[in-house]
């Protein structure tokens, strides 16, 4: 069997994927969804006080949302992906070994973010519109450690840029490849241009609460059924495709619907809201998020 050679250009495999900090070993992996996340209540803080309401919400929200998209995130890639869990007892919480399923963790974190806001009095729609860039942020910079774990890569290729996977990460039946596609970068790069595509479209038109959620879940989940096109590492198939190909269909539609539902809702006057940002009880709520909101 004759295979290609190897491109004369490459992003090299990592040496190690964490560091020693006293006793403790931190994991990139890890460490880069820290980062992601402290940017996404930065971008989130500003945004939402573009649009009029309290910045210390996001903080409130956080502190739920997270620790309930780890949890959810856990969850949809052990369901999913179980030949990926470690053949530990601990195997199913080993979140540092890599294994976050986005659409888990979105939903989850999704609903505990809504109980806050509504909870405070807020409009849910207005806020999903302020996080929705952060978020993509946030995957973006995750994606990173992606690359420290050896994973999220593509089929095998020989053209410049192809990312070089050491042996024993290898998938079972490609263990004389040596560079794959770098589908983590793809997706980095992707995420931060459709956060900034969602900045502008903000800031240049009229878009009621969700439309930029919507948005969120219906371009991401396109460009997934791309990227689930070339990855080649363990997943779970139907009808030969891959599991989260199917899914990615689904929200993509579903994110889609979403968009054009909310947009067709009639919008009700304004009324002033103590809250500062509209309360999804209130007739405000449904008005469109001001032209300010989203040019941070």
């Amino acid at each position: 069997m004759h295979l290609p050679s190897p491109p004369l250009s490459f992003i090299p495999s990592p040496s190690v994927n964490g560091f020693h900090l006293g006793p403790l070993y931190v994991h990139f992996y890890g460490l880069m969804y820290v980062v992601g996340i402290t940017l996404a209540v930065i971008i989130t803080r500003r945004r939402w006080r573009a649009a009029g309401g309290d910045p210390a919400l996001v903080g409130d929200v956080a502190t739920w949302a997270v620790p309930a998209g780890i949890i959810g995130g856990r969850i949809y890639f052990d369901i999913t992906t179980p030949g990926d869990i470690p053949h530990v007892w601990y195997g199913v919480f080993a979140v540092w070994s890599g294994g976050l399923g986005i659409w888990g963790g979105v939903a989850a974190g999704a609903a505990a973010g809504i109980w806050r806001v509504r909870r405070a009095g807020a409009s849910a729609g207005l806020f999903g519109n302020a996080v929705a860039p952060a978020l993509l942020v946030a995957q973006a910079i995750g994606r990173i450690g992606n690359y420290f774990n050896q994973e999220l890569f593509g089929k095998p290729t020989t053209m410049p840029l192809g990312l070089e996977i050491a042996p024993h990460y290898r998938p079972l039946g490609y263990a004389a490849y040596r560079t794959f596609q770098p589908t983590f970068l793809y997706e980095l790069v992707f995420d931060l241009l459709l956060a900034a595509a969602l900045v502008w479209l903000g800031h240049h038109r009229q878009i009621r609460p969700w439309g930029l959620f919507a948005l969120y879940v219906a371009g991401y989940s396109a460009f997934r059924i791309f990227e689930e096109s070339l990855r080649i590492d363990s997943s779970e198939h139907f009808l030969g495709l891959r599991l989260n190909f199917f899914v990615a269909c689904v929200m993509t539609v579903i994110g889609l619907a979403w968009f054009v539902t909310s947009q067709r809702r009639k919008a009700s006057q304004a009324t002033p809201d103590t809250g500062g940002a509209g309360s999804d009880a209130d007739p405000g709520a449904d008005s469109p998020i001001p032209t300010s909101a989203s040019g941070q």
